[in-house]
């Protein structure tokens, strides 16, 4: 699913130049359940923003689903992320104002999907992660964990069959992050495709592929679990 070639990242401050990513070549199947993990500042979230389309490699190469994207235009990458990828950020990126249905239904209304199918939906996923008792709740009356499975189900809404989180379960207690964890495992289970960026052991155990980053380089690439 995932194929990078030389993936080389270089940040501009001012007159120095700082490589993020020196060179990274891997490949991730459909299907697998993987962990990058690393100190910080050796280009975990770098790698991160460049699998989702967020960023543009300075040199290399990016095929997702066998075509090439890190020559795409920022549209092109848009349509890419609403359609292929979803999001699972540390802080949950919800919007305050719109409860947990609304954001679900967020990656529908970007689709053009109409109101009664996107509200549907919203409602099924929200439904997968366990909280379809709390549609109309705002994110400021839910706990840490809660809203952070509000934010799996909006990755969810638009069918992404790669789901990229960012240290998921940073901003959450244990016992709500192993919710979070056997949550993951399910969906894999299911068939998704799990990219989770950790310094978390506890999390990355749950993954049955560890990618190790440090200095911008991969120096590990080993199966777990």
């Amino acid at each position: 699913m995932i194929r990078v070639e030389n993936l080389v990242k270089t940040y501009r401050m001012g007159s120095i130049e700082v490589e993020a990513l020196r060179g990274v070549t891997l490949e991730i199947a459909r299907g697998e359940f993987v962990a990058v993990v690393g100190p910080s500042g050796s280009g975990k979230s770098t790698l991160m923003h460049l699998l989702g389309c967020l960023d543009t490699p300075t040199r290399g190469s990016y095929y997702l689903d066998g075509s090439l994207v890190s020559g795409l235009n920022s549209d092109d990458l848009a349509r890419i992320r609403s359609r292929t990828i979803g999001f699972v950020f540390q802080g949950f990126n919800l919007l305050p104002r719109l409860t947990a249905l609304e954001n679900v239904e967020l990656p529908l209304v970007y689709q053009g999907v109409n109101p009664t199918a996107r509200r549907l939906k919203a409602r099924e996923c929200l439904e997968e992660v366990g909280l379809s008792d709390r549609a109309n709740h705002l994110p400021s009356q839910l706990s840490g964990g809660q809203q952070q499975r509000v934010a799996i189900a909006r990755a969810l809404a638009g069918d992404a069959s790669l789901i990229l989180a960012d240290e998921p379960t940073g901003n959450l207690d244990r016992r709500s992050g192993r919710e979070i964890l056997d949550l993951f495992s399910r969906l894999h289970r299911a068939g998704r495709t799990i990219v989770v960026v950790t310094h978390d052991m506890e999390v990355a155990a749950r993954a049955h592929r560890l990618l190790r980053l440090q200095d911008g380089l991969l120096v590990g690439d080993e199966r777990v679990g």
